[in-house]
């Protein structure tokens, strides 16, 4: 039967409220509740609305799918018909790689130009000192992500769909408007990057605005990939991951850095206080909100039952695997990057003018001495990074608007629609910042800070989520991964939060501007507040606590009802 809560609609049936909700009385038992829940019993791993009722095969009909049956990889005939779950089939080196796709479509979230200019500027101001914060962040963003993987695996649904169904109707859209707006903050920078290398490439014969509107056709490539099915567009980002790397271990090998240093850098955990802005730069731009519901949906390409136990815990193991290695190449590039500015400028009047835009002429200048010019060496990375990071953003920009709104589109147009959000006040911004390196700097900040004040939107979600044994079953993280996980997002969140307040505090002025940010910060800490209490193990316990406490005070109805 049809759900309403699937298509969209706000009916309170398939909407799990505030959880506060617990202080009211215990409801009597329908004569079918035990039905229910044999049913539920039967079906353990089967996906549950937030009113208790399972979803048959893990979709309700007529919802927003992340692929098609036909589409999807074939992982292994459907064999396990006596699935006990108690362990995942022998390793094979087969399977790693049918399941090798995902994960690294994930990892180019890491490399994008915005991560790059990062890179560049802890180099070049703090030298080989925040290299072990580059790894640590890199482990994080690494946790986030393999949740985000499980997620998408034990349910058969991405973030954003189960964020339809978790929240009420206004807590989803201003969720959507969250990731919509943290999409198009990534997407200007990452168009902007490919505008820079193709300036660099041309020789300066194109300008950044002719190099944006080259780049907004990389949403048909992608659609004509797509086309051609999964493996394919797969194999596609891997050469362009192959060529970022390529390119930059070039640039590592010419400019010859200090091993020792760098190891030191890497195992020695070292903070001074005119680095933090950097450090905080460099954690703060590991965690793209929109990275972490694109890989809920990735890992939906392969074809596995979420209904069978041993097939679960199998793509969770090849899974982890792939993450971890993909991420390993991503913190390899980002390596040598940062290294490279630290050999070449750490401590040299130019450290504080580096930037995305100049960094090739600065890298010709000091390493051009090599059989090729650097500075092309250079563009050819940035533009292998930025055509990279937009496709996935427009991949990531489908799940994110057919999930939350469940909109019957077909996958082109909602290509066009989510490219559109971004193009237009991307082209504004590469006709007005074109002739100024400093301003474009600017610009990027303010763009950072855009994505920073999101993150919350798509963690909390993710935690709250897959800390729930009604959405999770079996496969609902432990204890202790909780505790792990909050500690990881409260960092996050507190590491952006000094971020934002540094900007904001150099950046408004006037009683006027004040009071507004005032206000602004007021509402944003209560949606936060108002995410971390739904629905999740602490709020649920912290309520009952409550009801608990208040009823045995006012000795009205028995605690234990």
């Amino acid at each position: 039967m049809k759900s309403t809560s699937s298509s969209g609609a706000g009916d309170s049936s398939g909407i799990a409220y505030f959880p506060l909700r617990l202080l009211s009385l215990p409801r009597p038992e329908s004569p079918s509740s035990h039905e229910a829940a044999e049913e539920k019993e039967a079906n353990p791993l089967l996906p549950i609305r937030s009113n208790g009722d399972p979803i048959a095969n893990g979709h309700d009909e007529g919802s927003e799918r992340a692929y098609e049956a036909h589409e999807k990889v074939l992982i292994a005939e459907d064999d396990a018909d006596d699935d006990d779950g108690s362990s995942a089939p022998p390793f094979s080196w087969k399977k790693l790689w049918l399941f090798t796709g995902p994960g690294f479509l994930m990892s180019i979230g890491f490399l994008d130009p915005g991560n790059l200019e990062g890179d560049l500027q802890a180099g070049a101001i703090a030298g080989y000192s925040l290299l072990w914060l580059l790894l640590w962040a890199t482990a994080m963003g690494l946790l986030i992500q393999m949740l985000s993987a499980r997620l998408g695996v034990a349910t058969g649904r991405h973030l954003a769909e189960l964020c339809r169904e978790e929240y009420p109707r206004w807590a989803r859209l201003v969720l959507w408007f969250m990731a919509e707006v943290a999409m198009i903050g990534a997407d200007i920078q990452e168009v902007i990057g490919s505008a820079i290398a193709i300036k660099i490439l041309s020789r300066g014969m194109l300008p950044l605005w002719a190099g944006v509107l080259i780049t907004a056709m990389d949403c048909f490539i992608f659609l004509f990939l797509e086309n051609y099915g999964v493996r394919k567009l797969e194999a596609f980002f891997a050469i362009l991951i192959t060529t970022m790397a390529s390119s930059f271990a070039w640039i590592f090998r010419e400019a010859k850095p200090s091993e020792t240093e760098l190891l030191i850098g890497v195992l020695v955990p070292k903070l001074g206080s005119k680095t933090i802005r950097e450090a905080v730069g460099v954690v703060g731009c590991v965690i793209m909100p929109h990275n972490v519901f694109l890989h809920s949906a990735l890992v939906q390409s392969r074809k596995i039952d979420p209904n069978k136990k041993t097939h679960v815990r199998e793509a969770l193991r090849y899974y982890s695997i792939e993450s971890t290695l993909a991420l390993m190449v991503s913190f390899s590039i980002n390596m040598f990057v940062t290294t490279v500015f630290a050999k070449g400028f750490y401590g040299t009047k130019e450290a504080e003018n580096i930037g995305l835009e100049n960094a090739g002429k600065f890298l010709q200048e000091k390493y051009g001495q090599g059989l090729f010019p650097i500075l092309y060496i250079w563009g050819i990375g940035l533009l292998a990074a930025g055509q990279s990071s937009t496709i996935t953003g427009t991949y990531a920009g489908q799940f994110i608007m057919g999930g939350f709104l469940n909109l019957p589109l077909k996958k082109w147009i909602r290509s066009l629609i989510t490219r559109s959000f971004a193009i237009v006040p991307t082209i504004v911004v590469a006709l007005f910042f074109d002739t100024s390196d400093s301003a474009l700097d600017v610009l990027n900040q303010w763009l950072n800070v855009l994505q920073s004040v999101q993150i919350p939107f798509a963690l909390i979600p993710l935690i709250t989520l897959v800390s729930k044994e009604q959405v999770m079953g079996i496969f609902k993280i432990g204890r202790t991964t909780q505790m792990l996980t909050w500690v990881v997002a409260a960092l996050l969140i507190v590491i952006n939060g000094y971020l934002l307040l540094e900007f904001f505090s150099s950046e408004v002025e006037g009683l006027l501007l004040g009071s507004i940010f005032s206000a602004a910060v007021v509402v944003y800490a209560t949606f936060v507040i108002y995410l971390i209490l739904h629905g999740g193990d602490f709020s649920t316990e912290l309520a009952a606590s409550i009801r608990k406490r208040f009823w045995h005070v006012n000795n009205q109805f028995p605690p234990n009802l």
